[in-house]
């Protein structure tokens, strides 16, 4: 007796896998995330991030145009400052000509239509390299969830559609939710970076913007006291909740690859888009692996973006974004 049922029928050849295939990768998944710097004429690769770079403003004006051409509509910008800008309080996220203020205006400038999201955290600004003021050894909340409603108003101001809290200070959405609607800046919006988990994939970014921890006497060697235990489920879940209570439009997971049981989790949960970030060092190991000749490098890279929007993302921020809609098209 043979199987009435054969599944094979719906795999025999490209054709009909195409008509059946469940998730589709499209540039509109997509959020690019941009690193700045000062200077002109800069275009620096980032040493454990192969093929990707920092920008210094007039060449950010070319990049954003060859991403719109492509059809990526969505930027994610980090700005590296200089050390001798930085201090505990990170001031210099407050000056309204600071490099994240002209980053924004540069890329609404050349594309108006394209949508900036900014990066909002103290770990660029800070001496210490860390998301939070220090006092006493400590990473100080609220005077730091002062500061980022602050700079978050500031990045509104330059012409910023969302901010991009991505420090996990308890109760910043709504001091920075507040803030907005104080102002008048009732349709900017706010991804958080809700569920981020103190993880060692991050090590490449922290080379891209120099904001790793300083190794200092009594100030903590990690971001563990703020940033979430890997080992932990259900604490994503709270955390993405009170994000949304407190007024956040987008929810987001970070990193990638490793969480994605957290991605579903929170995608069967919640009623407002999910992103994912896939990190650094998610990037950095397939291009080390794919030089050494050790995987298929366009192959994994596929699978790997398809695993993340089928576990759920509406959004993903990637460094892949570029090769991904150049393979595709």
């Amino acid at each position: 007796m043979y199987p009435i049922k054969r599944n094979r029928r719906l795999r025999t050849n490209e054709a009909i896998r195409s008509l059946v295939r469940e998730t589709i990768i499209s540039p509109n998944d997509f959020l690019v995330p941009l690193f700045v710097v000062e200077g002109k004429g800069v275009k620096e690769e980032i040493a454990s991030m192969p093929n990707y770079y920092r920008f210094s403003l007039d060449l950010l004006e070319n990049e954003v145009k060859a991403l719109w051409i492509l059809g990526l509509k969505s930027v994610l910008l980090f700005v590296k400052v200089p050390d001798n800008l930085k201090d505990n309080k990170g001031t210099e996220a407050l000056n309204p000509n600071g490099l994240m203020q002209r980053a924004i205006k540069t890329v609404k400038n050349v594309c108006p239509e394209m949508l900036v999201m900014t990066d909002v955290a103290l770990d660029p600004y800070s001496s210490f390299g860390h998301d939070g003021i220090i006092e006493n050894g400590k990473i100080v909340n609220d005077d730091t969830v002062e500061v980022l409603a602050e700079m978050s108003l500031s990045h509104a101001e330059a012409g910023a559609n969302f901010v991009a809290p991505s420090d996990m200070m308890d109760g910043r959405i709504l001091a920075i939710r507040e803030t907005l609607e104080d102002e008048g800046f009732v349709d900017t919006g706010i991804m958080s970076y809700s569920a981020k988990y103190a993880s060692a994939f991050y090590g490449p970014f922290r080379d891209a913007l120099d904001s790793a921890p300083a190794d200092v006497k009594d100030i903590p060697k990690d971001k563990k006291t703020y940033q979430m235990d890997y080992s932990n489920r259900f604490e994503a879940l709270r955390e993405t909740e009170m994000d949304i209570d407190e007024g956040a439009d987008i929810v987001m997971v970070k990193p990638g690859l490793c969480y994605l049981d957290i991605v579903r989790e929170i995608k069967n949960e919640v009623d407002v888009p999910v992103a994912v970030y896939q990190v650094s060092g998610e990037y950095s190991m397939l291009k080390a692996a794919a030089e050494k000749g050790w995987l298929d490098h366009d192959a994994v890279m596929m699978e790997q973006i398809t695993a993340i929007k089928r576990a759920g993302a509406d959004v993903i921020a990637s460094y892949f974004a570029k090769d991904v809609v150049k393979l595709i098209s």
